[in-house]
């Protein structure tokens, strides 16, 4: 009989070596506040909130792990990643994450999350199933976003203060290249064929388009909103259509979307929506795009045929996060 206190270890191993399935949707989109400690649910179809979890403290970023049954929450204050089951909506454990942990991504197995460590300047490695850093990568100063390679052999780490972007080999957890952006780079996006990497420039009114191949710069694409000055206009959060034709660029102070061309990177449309437009998400077959307002509480949903406002509801003090679960 194996020893008690190995059951949790064991179970994180099953959930993060099971087959990439699509669990039981819960038709709920999650929403991680900061200052309330908690994750909002709304329900998709009403667009209403329907109840809070609680978790650690100053719950950001957040991804489903690798069997979509769970939810990973880095928690800024408490230094750790709640794992959150989808099914009783409730913590049923937790893994260490260093100090301040706030933007991580996972390896394509789900077994690696490479996490931001702003305070150190440093990409922290983790082993999800052994609960223990595995190392810790020197970067410069204030790393905040972080995505991994679809293939999994890099991650990109963008430094705020160095206005850098990382290129690390995981295979060698060295840096292979670094990589002159706009001012302040904070989220990364993959076009649809993995050829391009977009960061947003937040004090650069920008986003930089980085060759994969190349590793270098191949285009900046500036935004403008009608009666703002450019320090006004502040990108943070991007995320891509599900058919890979637009990029949406949350706008920040500015309080707008972008709706991006990708492949001509020029703005069609700009949608209105709550104070400080930061992190996105769209639903399975992307009709809709939720946005997380971080200075308004707030998260509104737009129609993204239509390019329209559709509601606009409140979702804890200070959100972060949205993952959609359709």
């Amino acid at each position: 009989m194996k020893p008690l206190f190995l059951f949790p270890m064991l179970l994180l191993a099953a959930m993060l070596s099971a087959p990439t399935v699509h669990a039981k949707d819960s038709g709920l989109a999650y929403i991680s506040s900061e200052k309330d400690h908690a994750i909002t649910m709304v329900e998709l179809k009403t667009l209403a909130v329907v109840g809070t979890i609680p978790t650690c403290k100053r719950p950001r970023h957040m991804q489903r792990l690798r069997a979509n049954t769970q939810l990973m929450v880095a928690c800024s204050d408490s230094g750790r990643a709640d794992i959150i089951d989808l099914a009783s909506r409730r913590s049923v454990g937790s893994v260490p994450l260093g100090d301040d942990p706030e933007v991580f991504d996972l390896s394509p197995d789900g077994r690696t999350a490479y996490v931001s460590a702003e305070e150190d300047g440093a990409l922290n490695v983790f082993d999800l199933v052994a609960k223990k850093q595995v190392t810790s990568v020197p970067l410069g100063k204030e790393p905040e976003g972080v995505k991994v390679a679809a293939d999994g052999k890099r991650v990109y780490v963008s430094s705020e203060v160095a206005n850098l972007v990382h290129v690390v080999d995981t295979a060698t957890l060295k840096i292979v290249k670094n990589i002159a952006v706009g001012k302040r780079p904070r989220r990364f996006a993959f076009s649809a064929d993995g050829s391009e990497l977009w960061v947003s420039n937040e004090l650069g009114s920008s986003v930089s388009v980085i060759s994969v191949r190349d590793l270098a710069v191949v285009a900046t694409i500036s935004f403008e909103v009608k009666g703002m000055r450019a320090d006004d206009i502040t990108p943070v959060g991007l995320t891509l259509s599900r058919d890979g034709k637009t990029m949406y660029v949350g706008l920040g102070r500015a309080n707008h979307v972008a709706f991006v061309d990708a492949a001509t990177r020029k703005t069609n449309q700009l949608v209105l929506v709550g104070k400080r437009a930061w992190g996105l998400g769209l639903n399975r077959d992307g009709s809709r795009l939720f946005v997380v307002n971080g200075l308004s509480d707030d998260m509104t949903v737009v129609d993204t045929t239509s390019a329209k406002a559709l509601k606009t509801l409140p979702v804890g003090r200070v959100p972060h996060t949205v993952v959609v679960d359709d």
